[in-house]
């Protein structure tokens, strides 16, 4: 449960957060060194702050449909027709795609080697690297979705009509949503057909480097 790295001793028994910046340049080497167990590690000592990092898979499109209905319905309310807000919403949808292959291309996957460079992608994305089975962190938090959400609105809204930036936000967001649920569903479901057996096997390969019997 340990690596030294640097003089110094990730303890996978204390919270990691702060421990994984100094690792220096070896971070990269331990995590994508992936452990293999549905409990993950504990984050944070604080306690609030822990429980902001844990989600359960339904909390999101509980939290976060309704909001996808609010902001269609906005665009309604404003006049906008049928046609239009579907391709606003389908729109929206093709937009989140290439923004999350972007973030993954560009930034989850960059190579760091400072202590916050290393804090911060461990945050980001690191953990789900290490940590690939952790069933409450396959999803993105509710509180830090939430604070996204308004610097993207803003963004929409400076590019978009009034009538049509609730309706492509929305569409963004429904977008996020199916996203969200097909990535857990790929870890931890059991497809039965062929398309979504080989996505499980190319989001979820595990290099048999480390397993935990848990």
């Amino acid at each position: 449960t340990k690596m030294v790295a640097q003089n110094f001793v990730v303890d996978l028994n204390k919270p990691l957060v702060f421990q994984v910046g100094h690792l220096g340049e070896a971070y990269e080497e331990w995590v994508h060194q992936p452990i293999v167990s549905k409990e993950g590690p504990r984050f944070f000592q604080n306690e609030v702050l822990e429980f902001l990092t844990l989600t359960v898979w339904w909390a999101i499109p509980v939290i976060w449909l309704p909001v996808v209905c609010w902001f269609v319905y906005s665009s309604i309310q404003m006049g906008l027709s049928c046609p239009h807000i579907a391709m606003m919403v389908v729109l929206g949808i093709f937009v989140w795609t290439l923004l999350e292959y972007t973030l993954h291309r560009f930034l989850f996957h960059i190579k760091t080697k400072t202590y916050w460079g290393n804090t911060l992608h461990y945050l980001l994305h690191g953990c789900h690297h290490k940590h690939p089975m952790d069933g409450l962190r396959l999803v993105f938090p509710p509180a830090a979705t939430a604070i996204l959400l308004f610097p993207f609105f803003n963004v929409v809204k400076l590019l978009c009509t009034p009538a049509t930036a609730p309706a492509l936000f929305g569409g963004g967001l429904l977008g996020y949503v199916m996203y969200d649920c097909t990535h857990y569903y790929l870890h931890h479901g059991q497809p039965k057909t062929e398309v979504p057996r080989n996505l499980k096997v190319k989001n979820t390969f595990l290099p048999p480097l480390i397993v935990d019997d848990n």
